[in-house]
């Protein structure tokens, strides 16, 4: 069935856009998010913010994913263990060097909690089905995931097991070599450590107990539990549904200027950027081939690197999903650069162009070209452009982009798909609801940023 809907979202794309794309979507729906339980999602606040979870206590899930950089990190490809500082400030700690960059660019949180997100991360490798005892499918086996409350919940236990990104580099830690170990559920195991650490606060021990009816000692709080405290906090404090946009969508009358009206009718019409990016939230949740450049050291398997990132293929197995990605949601997207799965793109004008003909892109991320100049990169030793030095390489990107002839857009299209995408910006959602805390129970660098 999964195959099926894959081939049907191929299908569509292939084909020459319509002139009319569609009508608007229809309004953003309250019912599309659960109820939150405010001290449930303060408590997963603490937790997103506390290094605490990360194998050498420094680094938090706001690292990667800060409200400073409108939830992503405000780079192309960022540093996870082994970094200090946030943004582009970023740099490898010449005690602990990471090893290569995160090999994708962080994606944005915006509306995780919605009901219709059912599929995650750039690769699609986890995601809701009902055929599975669990509800879920992911690569870990299913025994794995009983206890996580929704699919926002299970996708935290990747950051906090990757030796790139929370855990720790080989055996430098508690976490790092039950990870090595293969040790993740059971006593002892990774999550089990995490789980006392936090256990072992009286601040976390008392707020768990409050929040969590079968919570009755600190030795009752598992890995799942802190999970989805976190999800929860992540579901409220980045929901955005009160854009400019979305007042035009309740109420026609509601002010959106004449050049974002323009852009918005390119968008929906003969640009065709909605066969795509449809529905409320700007995304069809598929995967699609655009062509975008390939930097740094791809995904790899654990404790592999250097491999090309073939994305959802990764997945499936199958070679028709070759360099597709998944169709990310436009909410704030104007803040969220760089752009593209590896980031490849820091300029949004750029990026539009390369999106709508993945020649290009190819040819203006050759060696030697001045594109690359842009890229935002903090310093770090690696051959981030070896898939784009190679012709071959390129050639197989381009050739299985979904796109086969440019889209005839001028520089004043542009510009108007660009005050239309300005128009999806939420100020309530990018200054969040409960902001950054002034610090965090385990008395660590709040967001793992000194």
């Amino acid at each position: 069935m999964m195959k099926t809907a894959l081939a049907t979202a191929f299908a569509l794309c292939l084909a020459p856009f319509p002139s009319v794309a569609g009508p608007l979507p229809d309004p953003v729906d309250p019912a599309s998010f659960a109820p939150v339980d405010l001290d449930e999602a303060i408590l997963g606040q603490l937790l997103f913010y506390d290094p605490i979870l990360s194998g050498n206590r420094n680094i938090a899930c706001a690292t990667c994913h800060h409200p400073d950089f409108a939830t992503s990190d405000g780079v192309s490809l960022g540093l996870g263990e082994g970094g200090v500082g946030l943004g582009l400030e970023r740099r490898g700690d010449p005690d602990n060097m990471p090893p290569h960059r995160i090999p994708r660019n962080s994606p944005a949180l915006f509306n995780l909690g919605a009901k219709e997100f059912t599929v995650l991360f750039h690769d699609g490798r986890i995601e809701v089905d009902a055929e599975m005892p669990s509800g879920f499918r992911t690569p870990l086996d299913d025994d794995m995931l009983d206890g996580f409350a929704s699919l926002l919940s299970a996708q935290t236990m990747f950051p906090v097991l990757s030796p790139d990104e929370m855990a720790g580099q080989n055996m430098e830690n508690d976490v790092a070599k039950a990870v090595r170990q293969g040790l993740i559920t059971a006593q002892g195991g990774a999550w089990d450590i995490l789980a006392r650490r936090v256990a072992g606060l009286p601040d976390y021990a008392q707020r768990f107990q409050s929040v969590y009816d079968h919570i009755t000692t600190p030795d009752d709080i598992g890995f799942t539990d802190i999970s989805n405290a976190i999800a929860v906090f992540v579901a409220h404090e980045w929901r955005s549904d009160s854009s400019a946009f979305d007042a035009y969508l309740r109420d026609r009358s509601a002010p959106l200027d004449a050049d974002a009206q323009k852009g918005m009718a390119l968008f929906y019409g003969e640009a065709g950027c909605s066969t795509c990016h449809a529905g409320a939230f700007q995304t069809d949740h598929s995967f699609h081939a655009m062509g975008a450049p390939q930097l740094g050291p791809g995904k790899a398997a654990l404790f592999e690197t250097h491999t090309r990132d073939t994305g959802r293929m990764g997945v499936t197995g199958n070679g028709a999903d070759a360099y597709a990605f998944r169709t990310p949601s436009l909410r704030n997207v104007m803040q969220t650069g760089p752009w593209g799965h590896a980031g490849g793109h820091s300029q949004i004008e750029k990026f539009l162009r390369d999106h709508m003909d993945p020649a290009r892109a190819a040819k203006r991320f050759a060696p030697g070209a001045a594109d690359r100049n842009g890229v935002r990169l903090p310093p770090l030793d690696g051959d981030d452009w070896r898939e784009m030095d190679d012709p071959a390489a390129r050639d197989a990107i381009t050739q299985a982009a979904m796109i086969r002839a440019p889209k005839g857009l001028n520089p004043g299209d542009i510009a108007a798909l660009v005050s239309f995408l300005r128009s999806l910006d939420d100020p309530q959602a990018l200054s969040g609801r409960l902001g950054i805390p002034d610090t965090v129970p385990s008395g660590l660098a709040v967001g793992g940023a000194p």
